[in-house]
């Protein structure tokens, strides 16, 4: 795809902007991403939190942004002269962060690079049809907590509309609340992200459940495909006090979405252990690796 010619006068750097949603659609079609940020609305929702910004170089386009640490990082190049733009890059310093291991074999084999995998980042990945049923002995303490749960309220499941947004929000501040000062700055940037998330998730493409249980919005779900045989899971917040909740939710989220995917990626745990240990507990069947790379520090160059 000429990216450029999409994209006239297009300036040096600058923020992304909604605007960008059918540009880069396009591209990720066409790339079929693997890694969970790589979706329009991953990269838009978290545009803030991670300072992104769009540039060209060599004719490639490229996402350019910081961690949660505030470390200067870019994105994979998406189009043109990809190991052009890599060049430029590494020699002026820049980390690149989310490689996947197909992007690592292609472009990443320069012995002038250090290339290291980055566990707290890996996306974890699932059966779909797996967390839609749950099977077998492995699930059983999860259907435990959902009959729990069903057995006690009268409930219903969604599908997420405009109308849920409201109540959607409000279980989100609660859960907010409730994790108060124990909250990483991480989490904190999520909430942001998340009420965009359900406010803008028409205009996003993002679809979802909600359970109501009780004559209140107890749990929701948000997501999207990431490409033709998964889907991502970006948002999942459930009640803190009912048990029970949050495995229907994940279930319901699996059960009536993005049916023909044969997959689910739910993301990485940010090397934080009670997340690390809740996403294990679903048994992945695979993890999506990420690398970060840069350049030696004897072999990096200047640009001016």
């Amino acid at each position: 795809m000429d990216t450029k010619s999409l994209i006239p006068e297009f300036p040096v750097d600058r923020p992304l902007e909604l605007s960008d949603k059918s540009l880069l659609d396009r591209l990720f079609t066409d790339l079929q991403p693997q890694v969970s940020e790589l979706t329009f609305a991953g990269l838009y929702l978290f545009r803030i939190a991670h300072d992104y910004r769009l540039t060209m170089i060599d004719e490639s386009l490229v996402i350019l942004g910081k961690g949660y640490d505030g470390e200067p990082r870019f994105l994979p190049p998406m189009s043109g002269d990809i190991r052009g733009a890599l060049q430029v890059l590494f020699d002026a310093g820049m980390t690149l962060y989310g490689a996947d291991d197909a992007f690592v074999e292609r472009y990443l084999q320069d012995e002038g690079l250090l290339v290291s995998e980055d566990r707290d980042a890996f996306d974890y990945l699932y059966l779909r049809s797996d967390l839609a049923e749950l099977p077998g002995n492995r699930y059983h303490k999860k259907k435990n907590r959902i009959n729990y749960f069903t057995s006690r309220h009268d409930y219903l499941v969604e599908i997420f509309r405009d109308e849920f947004i409201v109540g959607c929000l409000e279980l989100l501040a609660e859960w907010q609340r409730v994790r108060g000062a124990e909250a990483s700055r991480s989490s904190l940037l999520e909430v942001d992200a998340t009420a965009e998330a359900l406010r803008l998730a028409g205009q996003l493409g993002l679809e979802g459940v909600v359970v109501l249980a009780d004559g209140r919005l107890r749990a929701f779900a948000l997501g999207e495909r990431l490409n033709t045989t998964t889907s991502v899971c970006h948002f999942e917040k459930s009640d803190p006090f009912m048990e029970g909740v949050s495995q229907l939710v994940d279930r319901e989220f699996n059960r009536l979405l993005f049916t023909d995917c044969s997959y689910v990626n739910r993301e990485q745990d940010l090397g934080e252990p009670g997340l690390r240990g809740a996403k294990l507990s679903y048994h992945p069947v695979g993890f999506v690796r990420k690398y970060r790379a840069d350049r030696q520090l004897t072999q990096r160059k200047t640009l001016y």
